[in-house]
């Protein structure tokens, strides 16, 4: 059974941190973060291929975020930097068994499984 779990969210001021995990069980998968705020669309953030060697950024965060993994590679980190109020949503990490570029899966179609979102808030 495939499991996708999120955490680390919270309330942060502008220009601060925040570090997301994502814990993603019962497969290999690739990974992908999306956020989505209040009456918008689900949007791409980033994405890692299985082995963490391939990375991908929306062009909103590149520079800011890093998408990383650890040694087990059954955990997803989204580091973020130098947060502004726009970035305030509620981000999903979600996996995909599918094999491919990491450039190619950027749409919430192409991703089967799904975590239940974590909040985060950037007061300016």
């Amino acid at each position: 059974q495939v499991q996708v779990v999120e955490s680390g969210g919270g309330l942060v001021q502008a220009g601060g941190s925040l570090r997301l995990s994502c814990a993603a069980s019962g497969g290999t998968f690739q990974v992908g973060w999306f956020r989505q705020a209040p009456g918008k669309e689900r949007d791409f953030v980033a994405a890692i291929s299985r082995s963490g060697g391939s990375t991908y950024y929306a062009d909103s965060v590149k520079g800011r975020f890093t998408i990383s993994r650890d040694g087990a590679r059954n955990t997803v980190y989204l580091q973020m930097n130098s947060l502004k109020a726009e970035d305030t949503a509620v981000y999903y990490c979600a996996a995909t068994p599918v094999y491919g570029p990491i450039a190619s899966i950027t749409t919430t179609r192409d991703y089967r499984y799904w975590g239940q979102g974590t909040q985060v808030t950037v007061s300016s």
